[in-house]
């Protein structure tokens, strides 16, 4: 227990010394829970959290398409662009590269602290932002400037 309860409150640290409030928050959230000693919440959590937060990273990600600003039609068009093809690579790379990524944590859960680091470390020193939709898109956005489809 009390080994669980430095690493979330290393997680809260690294949060708050970086300026990364989500991984302070997550880290608070679940010392919280876990010091209120709520096993069915953090089993609940544990069995679906992932998912809702995906559920909310994509409405997110999706709402421009909400403002009509484009019409279908022009929005099926741009994926038979040379930007879109790639744009559609990168977003199966992107999941293929996640699928592995969650095999990998089921089977090496202690990774995660890396995981994390690297991911405050990435988004307050490289101009980095968390992944999900958003890693298929920076991967779309690496292999257009690759092939010189998209400048700097």
């Amino acid at each position: 227990m009390l080994k669980a309860n430095l690493v979330l409150f290393l997680f809260l640290f690294i949060g708050l010394f970086f300026g990364n409030s989500l991984i302070a928050a997550s880290a608070g959230t679940l010392l919280v829970l876990k010091l209120l000693n709520s096993p069915v919440v953090l089993t609940v959590l544990e069995r679906h959290a992932l998912q809702w937060g995906l559920l909310f990273l994509l409405i997110a990600v999706m709402v421009p398409l909400t403002k009509d600003q484009s019409a279908g039609k022009e929005l099926f068009q741009v994926l038979l662009t040379p930007a879109g093809l790639v744009a559609v690579v990168g977003g199966i790379a992107a999941a293929y590269l996640s699928g592995q990524g969650l095999g990998l944590l089921y089977f090496k859960p202690e990774i995660m602290i890396g995981l994390v680091l690297g991911t405050v470390l990435g988004v307050s020193f490289f101009k980095g932002g968390p992944g999900g939709p958003l890693a298929a898109a920076g991967l779309a956005a690496v292999l257009l400037k690759l092939i010189g489809l998209v400048q700097k």
